[in-house]
């Protein structure tokens, strides 16, 4: 079994969902990427969403833009970000990492030679939110037999067609973007994202398959954790855990925030009168 179902089943045993903060490499530095890394699995993560920094993001809104430019800025490369997931996964053999990216990273490298180093360097899915499913072919054929799980977003503005498509091609688990629009912090979620989700739920079984929802785009407060976990399998948090950790005066008061964000909303997901395992 894939690292991800393993995650997931263990937490549907314990009665919660997954919880999956988003960091962009590089920023400020790999060095503390790796750091914030350990120090929200050290929280409670369950899982880590890896992204690779990309000039020209069309997914992301200012938040992980800005991060991306800083970590390019610094001179994040994919060869660096290979390394760095290496070193993670030595450290944490057990924790799925995804690693989101753009296309053109992809097909530049050569579809082939980018899986085999990503499944080398220990990543376990790629999310691709500028590749569509029908377009996808070459890379899930390269994928599957590297044992790597292509991740498709699916929004609620999809279709009934749509959300078939995406179902009966997906693996690893879906991500259910909350809302119409780009990445970023919000105060609120979505009236739409329930009915959103038991469309998409409603899918998944009709196809017979097990394949985890896991909702990220706007996922800023416990209080949107604990209301999300009710409704799906998994909870990804990126934009507030990238402006915790810039908002403080240095990156180790940074790191220090970002433990504090991430426990509280992994002690959100806990069942009524259960606590955080020490």
């Amino acid at each position: 079994m894939s690292r991800f179902h393993q995650t997931f089943e263990k937490c549907r045993r314990e009665g919660r969902a997954a919880l999956m903060p988003y960091m962009t490499a590089g920023d400020p530095s790999l060095e503390w990427t790796e750091r914030l890394i350990d120090a929200c699995l050290a929280a409670g993560a369950d899982m880590i969403e890896l992204g690779m920094p990309y000039s020209d993001p069309l997914a992301d809104g200012p938040t992980v833009q800005a991060a991306g430019q800083r970590a390019l800025a610094a001179g994040t490369t994919i060869d660096a970000v290979f390394r760095l997931g290496a070193r993670v996964r030595s450290r944490h053999p057990e924790v799925p990492v995804a690693l989101l990216i753009y296309y053109n990273n992809i097909f530049r490298r050569g579809i082939e030679r980018f899986v085999n180093e990503a499944a080398a360097a220990g990543f376990d899915g790629l999310i691709v939110p500028d590749l569509p499913p029908d377009e996808a072919g070459p890379l899930e054929k390269h994928a599957r037999d590297a044992g790597i799980a292509i991740i498709y977003l699916v929004a609620p503005t999809s279709t009934p067609e749509r959300i078939r498509l995406i179902v009966s091609r997906g693996s690893g688990f879906l991500y259910c973007v909350s809302l119409t629009g780009v990445t970023g912090a919000r105060e609120r979620l979505a009236e739409s994202l329930e009915p959103f989700l038991a469309r998409v739920r409603a899918e998944v079984r009709a196809q017979r398959k097990d394949l985890p929802l896991a909702v990220g785009f706007g996922i800023s407060t416990p209080g949107h954790v604990a209301r999300v976990s009710r409704l799906a399998d998994g909870v990804i948090v990126g934009s507030a855990l990238i402006d915790t950790f810039h908002s403080r005066s240095t990156p180790a008061e940074g790191i220090e925030a970002c433990y504090s964000l991430i426990a509280s909303m992994r002690e959100a997901l806990n069942p009524p009168g259960v606590a955080v395992a020490e």
